[in-house]
Order: C-alpha cells, then sequence, then structure tokens
C-alpha cells in the first residue's frame, strides 16, 4: 500500500490495541522481536505508561485514520549515567511496509533528539534482518556490538546486532 498522508501524534492509551496488533504481527515472522507468543494489551500496559513525551516518547502515525506504525523510545540499561543514551524501536503495519513509513519513523526519532536530551539511539536487531539493518544503516546507524548466538528462534539461534546513532 502507498502511503499518502500522514501525521505522527504522541500514543494514546486507546492506540494501545493498534500497537499491540502491529507488534504481534510480527512475532510469527521471526524477525523482528524475540516474542515467541503474541503479547496482550493488558501485559503492555506497563510499559505504555513508562513512556512520556518528554524523555522516553511512543509515537504513532496515522494515514487515512488508521495507525500504520509506532516508534518508541526506552531508557537504555536502567542507571541515570546512560540517560542521554536511547534504544530505539520501530514497527510497521504489514500493509505498510515498504512504503516509506520506517524511513519517515527514523528521521523523526533523530529530529526529536535534541529535545529529548539524547545523545545516542541504540537498536537490537538480529543478525538476520536485513530490512531493519538497512533501515538503520541508510540513517547512519554502524555496528556497535554484536552477540552471537544469543537467542533461539524455533530452535535455531540467532544473532543479535547492536547498531547505534551518534546524535
Amino acid at each position: 500500500m502507498r502511503l499518502q498522508e500522514y501525521c505522527i501524534d504522541y500514543a494514546q492509551i486507546s492506540d494501545l490495541s493498534a500497537i499491540v496488533a502491529i507488534y504481534n504481527s510480527t512475532v510469527a515472522g521471526r524477525m523482528v522481536t524475540a516474542d515467541l507468543e503474541p503479547v496482550s494489551v493488558e501485559s503492555r500496559l506497563a510499559w505504555f505508561h513508562e513512556h512520556n513525551d518528554h524523555l522516553r516518547p511512543l509515537w504513532v502515525m496515522r494515514s487515512e485514520g488508521n495507525i500504520v506504525g509506532w516508534m518508541s523510545f526506552q531508557s537504555f540499561y536502567g542507571r541515570a549515567a546512560y540517560d542521554g543514551t536511547a534504544e530505539i524501536s520501530i514497527y510497521v503495519s504489514e500493509d505498510y511496509r515498504g512504503a516509506g513509513v520506517g524511513s519517515i519513523l527514523v528521521e523523526k526519532a533523530i529530529a526529536e533528539c535534541p529535545r529529548l536530551g539524547v545523545s545516542n539511539l541504540v537498536g537490537f536487531v538480529f543478525g538476520h534482518n536485513d530490512g531493519s539493518l538497512h533501515l538503520l544503516s541508510k540513517f547512519g546507524f554502524k555496528q556497535w556490538g554484536f552477540l552471537p548466538g544469543v537467542a533461539t528462534l524455533d530452535s535455531v539461534e540467532r544473532d543479535l546486532v547492536i547498531v547505534a546513532l551518534r546524535v
């Protein structure tokens, strides 16, 4: 599907079911998330409430009244010395993959970093997820770490690539 007009807003609690549905659409493919089973809206409530507009936002992208993707910043490692570093996560609706949603969201993330006091964006990407690795490298993310065989998906050991961008 082609992306026509869109807007990016801070997520509201009423968006959580769409956020979870997009996330769950990636579970079976074993490319994006280490969750092996779909998650529930209820199980993501605490995660949702960890986000805020001034430090660790959760954004949704809407097009034609539908949420077509979302992006979050999460604290990295949970210690105050790392407050300038945020983990970025991006998920795109199946119908909009390949329509530029990921690129628009990465551009938004980078643009918001100064306001949020973020000097490093970090992504944790499976080594076999060429699409996400390519997307992030397009915006200057570099490999900062590599953890071989740390995840097992359907009896297959998978590598984790840590990519980052100094903003």
